[in-house]
């Protein structure tokens, strides 16, 4: 995840999910068969073991070469001169071919390095050309065990569990390049792949592993309030993808997976006032009109560990990732017509 910069006023609506008793969005009950098997297939030992493989590759992998990045300060406590990608994306590409999946990764040429998205999907049997999208970034700072090996983990677990089923809709998983460089990447995927493709809703994962539940352990930032447990998942949307954010909620509320919060940016969230909800790979289908939730643990805002040495696998909760992948998997195959 980008880093953090100061927060100004720009919320259209911020919920908790926790026993509440608002009224959910009425769901089409015909995608909601076998909706809790396949969450129930979703397994924390595997999920934990692919996170552990995930950070074994940052940490045998050579960092970026720092002069090449055009970093002023190339001391050896920049985190920009710690930040790997190759060998999560080898595994990353790996796994997703020897579930079976057509990959078509996406690769671009920037000064000396090539930039490389790995793409893999499943066509859908009835509307292939209406596309679901999940995706986390693969590159990281140090060993990036919750930013963003947690969400190269969730992305490879639902690839998975979703490879037993057939959708009426295209499911594709994408591992985006250089997110931490600032979206490169997935901007370039958005403007050079799907711009002229029909995507229903991008779920983008980027650290999603970090849990505290001691009072205390939450940050907030002017105007907003958060819990003060750091015990949630923080769903974010634009105008443009209310609906699927609603979607979500109500999902979770029928099938009582995780605690969530949902935050929403007026528009298409490109403003003075909103861009700090843009800290991640949604933000470039955003900017395209394309619908796209954002599910984080709000980084630094509650993890001590932030770009630094210590996000190390031990601060993790493995439990905690575990119910996000399950709310993901179940609102990914809902997006996408329905378990068949």
């Amino acid at each position: 995840m980008s880093p953090l910069r100061q927060l100004t006023p720009l919320w259209m609506a911020v919920a908790l999910s926790a026993g509440c008793t608002t009224e959910p969005l009425t769901l089409d009950e015909s995608r909601l068969s076998g909706l809790p098997e396949l969450s129930a297939a979703v397994d924390e030992v595997r999920l934990k073991s692919t996170v552990e493989a995930v950070v074994a590759a940052h940490r045998s992998d050579t960092p970026l070469d720092c002069t090449r990045l055009g970093i002023p300060d190339a001391s050896p406590d920049n985190p920009f001169c710690h930040l790997t990608r190759e060998k999560a994306r080898e595994y990353m590409y790996r796994e997703l071919q020897e579930l079976g999946y057509t990959m078509n990764d996406q690769v671009s040429r920037d000064g000396g390095f090539d930039v490389v998205n790995v793409v893999a999907e499943k066509r859908g049997t009835r509307i292939p050309d209406e596309v679901v999208l999940v995706g986390a970034h693969y590159d990281a700072f140090y060993a990036g065990a919750d930013d963003n090996s947690t969400g190269v983990a969730a992305v490879l677990e639902l690839a998975r569990v979703l490879s037993a089923h057939s959708f009426e809709r295209t499911v594709r998983f994408v591992g985006f390049d250089l997110e931490e460089l600032g979206l490169v990447g997935s901007t370039r995927y958005v403007n050079e792949q799907v711009k002229d493709e029909k995507v229903v809703v991008a779920l983008i994962l980027d650290s999603i592993g970090y849990r505290n539940t001691a009072p205390g352990s939450q940050q907030s930032v002017p105007p907003l309030a958060f819990p003060s447990a750091a015990d949630f998942i923080l769903a974010t949307t634009n105008a443009h993808s209310s609906r699927h954010a609603d979607e979500l909620w109500a999902l979770n509320q029928r099938l009582g997976l995780t605690r969530m919060m949902t935050i929403g940016a007026p528009d298409n969230g490109n403003g003075p006032a909103t861009g700090d909800l843009m800290r991640s790979d949604h933000a470039p289908f955003w900017l395209a009109g394309k619908p796209a939730i954002f599910l984080g643990d709000t980084a630094d805002l509650r993890n001590p560990h932030y770009h630094q040495p210590t996000d190390t696998l031990d601060t993790l909760d493995p439990g905690f990732v575990t119910e996000v992948v399950r709310l993901s998997a179940v609102s990914l195959a809902y997006w996408a017509g329905g378990v068949q």
